[in-house]
């Protein structure tokens, strides 16, 4: 902005420029920022940010994703795997189930959200949740742990 449009153009010529004469107009008298967080705004903080403050968990030093890695899966993204035409195959000879292995696919533990058509599925996985093993045994599936 141009300083001739600026607010203070107009209060040229009188003394304390809408700041007030008996608090004066000083920089910063509460501090900068954050300052006070836990000494003189310790009512603000707590009000308004309760638990900014301390600590929480474990510390893991030298912390390293590897080991952590364990893309998930969820049943009702299974079939989206295979395709359509694997699941139509399927579909028309239940008597041989349809192999499922997700490690191939990228993902390492399967999860039971949602629900799997009735056709009998052999799912693979490093791991796999309890609901996900119970929702596949009863479409007449069955699953297996593979390192």
């Amino acid at each position: 902005m141009t300083t001739s449009l600026r607010k203070n153009r107009k209060k040229r010529g009188h003394v304390s420029a809408g700041h007030g004469r008996v608090g004066k107009h000083r920089k910063h008298p509460s501090g900068r920022g954050n300052a006070g967080g836990q000494h003189h705004h310790r009512i603000l903080f707590d009000k308004y940010h309760p638990g900014y403050f301390g600590k929480v968990g474990m510390r893991h030093f030298h912390y390293q994703r590897n080991p952590y890695h364990c893309p998930i899966v969820n049943l009702d993204k299974l079939w989206s795997l295979v395709g359509n035409k694997c699941r139509e195959k399927g579909a028309a000879d239940t008597s041989v189930a349809v192999v499922i292995d997700v490690t191939k696919y990228g993902y390492s533990k399967v999860l039971g959200k949602g629900q799997l058509p009735t056709q009998p599925v052999l799912v693979r996985a490093k791991f796999i949740s309890k609901l996900a093993e119970k929702k596949i045994k009863e479409v007449g599936g069955a699953v297996e742990l593979v390192a």
